[in-house]
């Protein structure tokens, strides 16, 4: 995957990611940290913006971890300021994972991807999913077919942590959905250990 992908990052300086998607979320280097990994090594010259990932923060607890450990270097930032980011031309790609990926190319991923999918086709920055075809479900026809978890208020409220909870807000409905669906449309390309795969290839059956 990382071989593949980094041929779409020749040109690009800063990219920005969502949640974790390195070692310590799947195999090896994992999936779109594994890309930022390597094409930091071919290139020499990536700078990666973090999203916190709110509401457990993978991205500022795990991903900000990883990058540094391999000496990538990187920006912890708000998930709500991706947008003010790509206005000034400071993203030149986005890279995410995905724990599942419908026949048509719908992609589920944690909570805020789907968002910053939307921002970066306003402004025109490709926005890239990077999985194994293992994470392909065929039997999906689309992204509605894709169940959400809703989890504990509790993550919303306040931080939960195995020692102790911090509540700053009372107790009110909270909506807090694990993931979000991305629609294929908003994709720019999808990077397997087979290759890169375009929306064309999917019309043509490539996740069938």
């Amino acid at each position: 995957m990382s071989t593949y992908a980094i041929t779409l990052l020749s040109e690009a300086k800063n990219v920005i990611t969502h949640c974790n998607t390195g070692g310590l979320a799947a195999a090896s280097h994992g999936t779109a940290l594994g890309v930022i990994k390597k094409a930091r090594d071919v290139y020499n010259k990536l700078h990666v913006y973090v999203d916190e990932t709110r509401p457990l923060l993978q991205g500022a607890r795990l991903t900000t971890w990883e990058l540094a450990k391999h000496k990538v270097p990187y920006t912890l930032v708000c998930d709500n300021m991706a947008g003010a980011l790509m206005k000034e031309k400071k993203i030149d790609a986005v890279l995410v994972g995905a724990d599942r990926i419908a026949s048509n190319g719908d992609t589920a991923n944690k909570i805020g991807t789907y968002s910053l999918a939307v921002i970066a086709k306003y402004h025109n920055v490709p926005f890239y999913v990077v999985a194994p075809e293992s994470t392909v479900d065929r039997e999906l026809k689309s992204g509605d077919q894709i169940p959400v978890e809703q989890r504990k208020p509790e993550e919303v409220q306040g931080y939960v942590h195995p020692d102790k909870t911090v509540k700053w807000a009372n107790d009110c409905d909270v909506f807090n959905p694990a993931f979000d669906v991305t629609p294929s449309e908003l994709i720019s390309a999808w990077i397997t250990e087979k290759g890169v795969i375009r929306k064309s290839d999917i019309e043509k059956g490539a996740f069938s």
